[in-house]
């Protein structure tokens, strides 16, 4: 975005602020002259029970499923953008299956540009679909209510809710009558030639009295907005192409792709609910989804070398990557739900089994170029084309039963056990394509092993594990008195970790003192972790309450070579879990148009685990460091300024960085320092929604203007890292739509990011991907992961 639009953009934002202040002057004065309008209750289930939101004793936010039709949204990071102090990067289609990045309470060392490959690590925020804790590129459509629970929530959630959990609770079929839904949406993105679409389709079909179906379909089909200037065209080896000369010619053929990352988006839910008796009920559900990228949204920095050795600057939304880069992932999901009223409580069985597969391909040239390999490892190969084909897979079966009593006497609980096995795999396969075919008419001496591999592939890895966890939880509620109110909750664990990860360099597999690096290990741990609770009923419309809760994450291991050319330390095979112990007070409380939460939190974080890569190599591997602390405040207000107006704000203020030096396990070098603020978590972050809806001609109309603020956010842990560490400067997203209510139809005219922001969230820096002319490489993979530019569509809705 230019200097005069980011003025622009700012002036817009004080613009919409300032108005938005004046309206809540004025709704205000409503307020105290017409108290009849009320604030709609919200009630979750984030504790195991149904209860109101303003009666939990926890900072817990909730958005419910109308609300996300509403606002028209469009994926899981602007769903989440919406609610305080939450942080998800906007990597678009190609990334959002294979890395659970949220953040929530800064509790994150991972560096903001991780995304290309899966994680060996366990996630800091845990996210679930009603009861199955699962990560995956989930579409909203036909939601109940998205609740988000700060803070580890291990004493309930087990232990990869080391900073918070998301859940997404889908809507249960209903008895009472045939309903539905036929949507459709369209909408053209800045910098697009083509437009976006969308169609869903919800049924609830009753069979009778006690028993339905509730079915979703969906289809996506967004539009590229990113071109890709300078791509190699290939022959039928997947090669560079050879226009003339020798093999030894630097002659290649490239080619423009024009909106080249677009994507498709597949989804079908279908749930059953039978109610067996006046106190069983059953519910199951089956969930499939595929999703395809054909390239990455991501704007190239800088300048690019042409074949001819001019300089050309890329344009505003232009990629210097010299190959596509898509993706694909497929997600199923099955699960049973049993629930059996026994009177004093409630029996509930939850049951599933899911599977997430997905791969990519990276544009590497870049990092081969900057490592200098493609000169001194590969004698500087005339058209260098360096892929890695990523893959990832994640399947578990999970059971959990709980026991939650229904009293409401002085004494509740909840109790349960947990059993999760789950099968994670990572994988790459590295390929310097032609290569091979060149080497040999140029290196005699050269043979497959020793210099070359007959399929070009340089690298492979593979890391399966087995991840057992069984545990044993509860929660025991005493009322002091009326006012006062204590809970103290444990989990008891028990975790084991399998693994069994290869690393091969078939170039080199001949070398005497090179073989292929296997590690099989593995790791266990029992504890337990608390949770003390005591909150305060100041009146009937306020509380305020402490808490101190402990969080824990599993440990593991990688796979690094430890002997012949490319050894590396032993100390880098294996990672300790980490733990958090967090402190928070918070006060809570509702009028009839008023309600507000505001709390202030410290989190202790001992031996935080950074995704990293060893020293020598880079081998793919995770680390451990010492000590790390995030403290800050949060508030939340939701006001019902009069009875056409609603309005929802937000900010938190997050300060989150090592306390101790982050030393790597060889105890060489340190990775970063004592002081360094934890990546992707900006200190301040500001979301506001305002809901107005009023009568046109005899038509309900509601306006809607929803934004999010975030100050600058570092890309690297170490933010002086040459290679890794930038500033990306805050930002704001605005989105706005108005929807007529033409009864049966809805239809929506919607624009989002209003101001055009760029709003970069993840930078590949010119040091560590950029263009090398000296190595024949005329392309460049510096890149920076933007959000999605303005976006203006209409969506109707037909309802029966």
């Amino acid at each position: 975005m230019s200097v005069s639009n980011q003025i622009k953009s700012r002036r817009m934002c004080v613009a919409l602020l300032s108005t938005t202040a004046m309206t809540l002057s004025a709704g205000s004065a409503v307020v105290a002259q017409d108290e009849e309008f009320t604030l709609e209750e919200i009630v979750v289930t984030a504790t195991r029970r149904s209860q109101s939101v303003q009666d939990i004793p926890y900072n817990i936010s909730a958005v419910g499923g109308d609300a996300i039709d509403k606002a028209i949204m469009t994926d899981s990071t602007e769903l989440l953008r919406s609610i305080p102090g939450i942080v998800s990067p906007d990597r678009g289609t190609r990334n959002a299956a294979t890395l659970n990045s949220i953040r929530i309470r800064g509790l994150n060392v991972d560096g903001a540009a991780r995304g290309d490959y899966a994680a060996s690590s366990a996630p800091t925020v845990a996210t679930y679909i009603n009861d199955t804790p699962i990560f995956t590129n989930l579409m909203l459509v036909d939601l109940d209510r998205v609740e988000v629970l700060r803070g580890p929530q291990g004493t309930l959630y087990g232990s990869g809710a080391l900073g918070g959990a998301v859940r997404y609770i889908t809507k249960k079929p209903q008895f009472d009558e045939f309903s539905g839904y036929v949507q459709g949406k369209i909408s053209k993105s800045d910098g697009s030639g083509g437009a976006n679409w969308s169609s869903d389709l919800v049924l609830n079909i009753p069979f009778s009295d006690s028993f339905a179906i509730r079915a979703v379909a969906s289809h996506i089909d967004n539009a590229g907005i990113i071109d890709y200037t300078n791509v190699y065209a290939l022959d039928s080896n997947m090669a560079p192409v050879l226009p003339s000369g020798g093999l030894s010619s630097t002659d290649a053929v490239f080619t423009s792709v024009k909106d080249a990352d677009s994507s498709e988006v597949d989804f079908l839910r279908i749930t059953a609910l039978a109610e067996l008796s006046e106190t069983v009920d059953i519910s199951l559900m089956y969930s499939h989804q595929e999703d395809s990228a054909a390239a990455r949204r991501a704007t190239a920095e800088g300048y690019y070398n042409t074949a001819y050795g001019s300089l050309q600057q890329y344009g505003e939304y232009e990629a210097g990557s010299v190959q596509l880069e898509p993706s694909q992932a497929t997600t199923d999901l099955i699960s049973a739900e049993v629930n059996v009223d026994l009177g004093f409580a409630t029996l509930t069985s939850s049951t599933s089994y899911y599977e997430v597969d997905g791969s990519a391909i990276s544009e590497n040239t870049g990092f081969y170029a900057q490592k200098g390999w493609i000169a001194n490892l590969y004698y500087n190969h005339p058209r260098p084309l360096a892929r890695a084909d990523r893959r990832f897979g994640d399947k578990a079966f999970v059971q959990e039963l709980r026991l939650v009593s229904n009293n409401e006497g002085p004494l509740n609980y909840v109790v349960g056990a947990y059993y999760q096995d789950q099968d994670k795999s990572i994988g790459q396969t590295s390929t310097l394509a032609g290569y091979s075919a060149w080497a040999m008419e140029n290196f005699g001496w050269m043979s497959e092993g020793f210099g070359y591999d007959a399929n070009d592939n340089d690298f492979i890895f593979d890391d399966v594990q087995k991840v057992s966890e069984k545990a044993v939880f509860g929660e025991l509620t005493y009322d002091v008195s009326e006012d006062l109110h204590v809970t103290a909750g444990i989990r008891y664990f028990d975790s084991d970790v399998e693994s069994d990860a290869i690393v091969q360099l078939p170039f080199w597999d001949s070398l005497a003192s090179w073989q292929a690096a296997r590690t099989q290990t593995s790791s266990g741990k029992k504890d337990a972790l608390f949770k003390l609770n005591v909150s305060y009923d100041v009146s009937d419309e306020m509380m305020v309450y402490g808490t101190i809760s402990e969080g824990y994450r599993r440990g593991g291991a990688a796979s690094v070579p430890t002997t012949g050319n490319f050894a590396e330390d032993p100390a880098w095979l294996s990672y300790e879990s980490d733990s958090v112990v967090n402190y928070e007070f918070g006060v809570k409380g509702q009028t009839d148009t008023l309600r507000y939460t505001a709390s202030v939190f410290y989190v202790d974080w001992s031996n935080p685990q950074i995704n990293t890569a060893t020293a020598n190599w880079g081998f793919f591997t995770v680390a451990n460091g010492d000590k790390a602390s995030t403290k800050g405040l949060e508030l939340e207000v939701e006001a019902q300024l009069s009875e056409n107006l609603n309005l929802t704000a937000g900010y938190a203020f997050v300060d989150a960085s090592l306390t101790e030096d982050f030393v790597a396990p060889t105890g060489a070098y340190s990775i970063a320092h004592a002081g360094d603020r934890t990546p992707g978590t900006p200190k301040h972050v500001f979301n506001i929604v305002a809901n107005y809806t009023t009568e046109i001609s005899g038509v309900e109309t509601l306006f809607r203007l929803d934004g999010y603020i975030q100050s600058k956010s570092h890309n690297y842990i170490n933010n002086d890292h040459a290679t890794y560490g930038r500033y990306h400067a805050g930002f704001g997203v605005w989105n706005g739509n108005v929807t007529f209510d033409l009864e049966p139809f809805d239809v929506s005219l919607f624009v989002k990011n209003i101001t055009n922001e760029e709003g970069v969230t993840a930078n590949f820096s010119a040091t560590y991907m950029g263009h090398s002319a000296q190595q024949n490489y005329y392309g460049n993979g510096a890149k920076r992961e933007i959000t999605l530019p303005r976006t203006v569509g209409v969506a109707v809705r037909y309802s029966f």
